[in-house]
């Protein structure tokens, strides 16, 4: 018997065409590509002096002249950083205070969005939402005078507390034992309000048919919480913690320096990061080179966490990845 072989042919791929829509947006997207070229992009040229002795040459010439003349000095500067006596006390704290911000702020974070898409009362619950949304827009500036306010040693309002029950009167600026509990404390109160905001737009979005379809099955708040809730803020806690790994390398300076009353030396190996290093060596008379070579650290490290970070999602739950 005689078969007939016929011939299927590929299918042609339709070429993706630039339409109208794409030229509006495209339009619309170069005023922020413009921005970011200029001050994200354009600035990146600057990590040449991580591996330069910047010197300023004869003649009264600009930066870029003195930049592109001065003499390269290699991994020299990183070595000087890498084993100076600061690097390992710096990553220690760096590291170990955003690890407890990470994991503290999150739970919080999702804890209050819970109990506030909880409430019956829903005017009651934006109300809550507003004032713990507020210390977020707060200088760390305005921040640091209260906590001076709360914590001065001749007239602050816990030591009068402290004399008024009979104890002795705690000087905290000086007393480096504190501070990792204020500074924790402090990161928490001011940042919840937004991590909040997160997740309870994140709860809005999830499907009520849900709910209800879970209320005639019998499912209890702790059930739906359970099996409803959680699993759908799940996506947006996955991409907020890859988001925050990559900021493991970089510390709020705000935080560890104005609201420390700029680091004095009683508390300077317990809230130095590697920020406040960058900012008093650009002060000090130490070589330029050496500051950005500390900085550019931070920014490798910062890159590689993220990516690492998203990569091990990708091993756990590809779907929730973010590259």
């Amino acid at each position: 018997m005689r078969t007939n072989k016929t011939s299927v042919s590929p299918v042609k791929k339709r070429r993706k065409r630039f339409t109208k829509d794409d030229l509006e947006l495209t339009l619309l997207s170069v005023p922020t590509l413009i921005w970011y070229f200029i001050f994200c992009y354009l600035p990146m040229f600057g990590v040449i002096i991580a591996f330069k002795n910047y010197k300023l040459q004869p003649g009264g010439h600009g930066f870029l002249y003195n930049l592109l003349h001065s003499d390269w000095a290699g991994f020299g500067n990183f070595e000087y950083f890498f084993t100076s006596n600061a690097f390992t006390m710096l990553l220690r704290n760096t590291i170990l205070y955003n690890i407890v911000f990470i994991i503290i702020s999150a739970s919080v974070a999702v804890g209050g969005a819970l109990m506030l898409s909880s409430m019956i009362n829903k005017k009651a619950s934006k109300v809550y939402q507003t004032m713990m949304f507020l210390p977020y827009f707060m200088s760390w500036v305005v921040v640091s005078y209260f906590v001076y306010a709360l914590l001065t040693p001749e007239r602050g309002l816990l030591n009068g507390l402290i004399t008024a029950l009979g104890g002795d009167p705690i000087m905290w600026y000086q007393e480096a034992k504190y501070w990792p509990f204020i500074i924790v404390f402090l990161n928490t109160w001011k940042g919840m309000g937004y991590g909040m905001v997160m997740y309870l737009a994140s709860i809005t979005g999830i499907d009520p048919s849900l709910y209800e379809a879970a209320v005639m099955d019998g499912a209890n708040k702790k059930q739906q919480m359970r099996h409803i809730t959680l699993p759908g803020i799940k996506p947006v806690f996955v991409m907020m913690l890859i988001l925050d790994c990559g900021k493991i390398f970089n510390s709020d300076f705000g935080l560890f320096y104005q609201v420390t009353g700029q680091i004095p030396a009683s508390l300077y190996e317990t809230v130095s990061t590697f920020d406040t290093f960058v900012y008093k060596a650009i002060k000090s008379t130490a070589p330029i080179g050496q500051t950005a070579a500390a900085s550019f650290f931070q920014a490798i490290c910062s890159c590689g966490t993220i990516l690492l970070a998203n990569w091990v999602v990708s091993k756990v739950d590809n779907e929730n990845r973010i590259i």
